[in-house]
C-alpha cells in the first residue's frame, strides 16, 4: 500500500521524467534499483533488467526520451500511483514503482502497444 510519502515520490518521478533529468531521477532511486522496460519486440526497449542508480536513470531518460512531446501524469497503475506517459494523445508508456522509504527500489515500464491499447 502507497503512503502520502511515496505518492509524493511518484510525482517527483514525474517531474523528473518531464524535464529528461537523468540527475532528478537519480536522486530518487535506491543503490540497488532494477529497472525493467518491456516493448513487445515493437518500440525500443532495454533488452533486459538494468541495475543501478547510473544505469536506471540513463535508461529511464533513453527509453522515455524518445518522446519529447510526452506528457507524464500520475495516475493509477494496478491500485497504486504510477505514471502515465501520453504523446499526441495517446498512451505510449505505463511506469509503476515500487517505493521504499522515500526513494524508487524498482520501475516497470511498459511501451509494448499491444499492452497499452487499453488505456485511454
Amino acid at each position: 500500500m502507497f503512503k502520502r510519502g511515496d505518492h509524493a515520490v511518484v510525482h517527483r518521478f514525474a517531474t523528473a521524467c518531464r524535464a529528461g533529468s537523468a540527475g532528478a531521477i537519480r536522486s530518487l532511486l535506491t543503490p540497488d534499483v532494477v529497472a525493467v522496460s518491456d516493448g513487445g519486440g515493437q518500440v525500443f526497449a532495454a533488452p533486459g533488467p538494468v541495475r543501478g542508480i547510473a544505469q536506471v536513470a540513463e535508461s529511464v531518460c533513453n527509453v522515455l526520451g524518445l518522446h519529447p512531446d510526452m506528457a507524464p501524469t500520475v495516475e493509477a497503475v494496478n491500485g497504486q500511483p504510477g505514471v502515465v506517459l501520453r504523446a499526441a494523445g495517446r498512451v505510449v508508456a505505463v511506469v509503476s514503482l515500487k517505493v521504499t522509504g522515500a526513494k524508487v527500489a524498482a520501475v516497470w515500464i511498459v511501451l509494448n502497444p499491444d499492452k497499452l491499447r487499453h488505456w485511454v
